[in-house]
């Protein structure tokens, strides 16, 4: 049965920056893998909120928990011990095989954080002017920081002087990496996204990986690695890195971590982790009560409903069945990713399969111009993940047979 048709949310208030593109939808209220909009018609998600919605919508067993935090404290300041941010690191060191935790609210701050915590050990080293390397294609975040750490110049145009201290290296290169660092005693650390996820889904070998890790120990740099998008279980680990057998010594969560309850998390290793004392970093809503319970919760959730072992199943039949139907059309480029995270880059550009997946009750992304993206809930199922491909497949197709 075709969904019901709906009616276009109108123009965004004038009130409100126009900073986004938006789809025109609005949504109301979710449950498990679908939403629905102010007009009652229903929709698949494909998107999870940008791999935000781990759980997805009004899970019966994160709800309850929300709600029984909410009615004891939600906020309280740093100035006191929240418990919950022990039992929280707690957890993430256990799982990361790291040593401390940072909390803030956003995947920007963990970043911002990360870049602080390298440039300080730098500076803790008599360097005076600490470089880090960064990657082409790269998407950490839109503070000033961030974004020249981001490799994209179209986000950064209208924004300069941008942040001087990084050199830019491509992907799976390490001899291109070798070269750009020798002889520079300046440099204090390599920062990446495991697999890029506004870039295009782009990612790091596991070879890649290991050969980093060991120039990093080499050289006495921090591997700091941003597993924003790529971690909390989308891949089918924890941290997509650790598919690579490696640890960082600095890693930024958010997104998932809190399943839709902003929060952000700086795990640090022995090399990283007391390079922050008191004065140096903070944050007034990081680590609240409630955010705190909103990962704790989640993790808790995913250990119980073995979630990593599910995400890298269906990732697996959802990569198959993409590969099976587009991977020899001449339009299609490449299909890939890994677990819940996957791209499929077209020879065009492909903006315009945003709304007309949405027209047809099925919400995804497109990013890096021309890479449909993919990054349901992990609790999706094999039904829902047929229902998806049966939504996707032909508006693809159809698109790519035009003139």
């Amino acid at each position: 049965m075709n969904a019901p048709a709906a009616k276009p949310v109108e123009a965004a208030s004038p009130h409100v920056m126009n900073t986004y593109g938006r789809v025109p939808i609005a949504l109301s209220h979710g449950q498990g893998c679908r939403v629905w909009d102010i007009n009652g018609k229903p929709y698949l998600d494909g998107l999870a909120g940008i791999a935000v919605n781990t759980l997805g919508h009004n899970h019966p067993r994160l709800v309850p928990a929300l709600q029984d935090q909410l009615s004891k404290i939600i906020h309280s300041c740093n100035y006191y011990h929240v418990p919950g941010q022990e039992q929280l690191a707690q957890k993430l060191v256990e799982l990361s095989g790291m040593s401390n935790v940072f909390f803030c609210s956003t995947g920007l701050e963990a970043n911002e954080a990360v870049l602080k915590l390298a440039r300080k050990f730098g500076h803790d080293k008599g360097i005076e002017n600490p470089q880090i390397v960064v990657y082409e294609r790269a998407f950490h975040g839109r503070s000033i920081a961030t974004l020249s750490a981001t490799g994209n110049e179209k986000i950064q145009k209208g924004f300069g002087p941008l942040v001087p201290g990084f050199i830019r290296v491509p992907l799976n290169d390490i001899e291109a990496l070798k070269k750009a660092t020798e002889g520079n005693p300046n440099v204090v650390a390599v920062f990446f996204e495991t697999i890029q996820g506004e870039g295009g889904i782009n990612a790091m070998r596991a070879d890649y990986l290991r050969a980093v890790r060991e120039l990093c120990t080499q050289r006495d740099w921090l591997l700091c690695i941003d597993e924003v998008q790529s971690g909390m279980g989308r891949t089918g680990k924890w941290f997509a890195h650790q598919w690579a057998g490696i640890v960082p010594d600095v890693m930024a969560l958010a997104k998932g971590l809190g399943s839709g309850v902003p929060i952000g998390a700086v795990v640090a290793g022995p090399k990283a982790a007391n390079i922050f004392q008191p004065g140096n970093h903070g944050t007034t809503f990081g680590g609240n009560p409630l955010a705190m319970r909103a990962g704790i919760e989640t993790l808790r959730i995913m250990e119980e409903d073995r979630l990593l072992q599910h995400a890298e199943a269906m990732g697996n039949y959802l990569m198959g069945r993409l590969r099976a139907e587009l991977g020899s059309h001449p339009g299609v480029k490449e299909v890939r990713g890994q677990g819940l995270m996957i791209g499929v880059e077209l020879t065009k550009p492909c903006g315009v399969l945003i709304n007309r997946a949405a027209e047809a009750g099925l919400l995804i992304s497109v990013t890096a111009d021309n890479v449909i993206r993919l990054l349901p809930p992990l609790i999706i199922t094999q039904a829902e993940i047929d229902e998806l491909l049966g939504l996707l497949l032909p508006l693809v197709k159809s698109f790519l047979a035009e003139a």
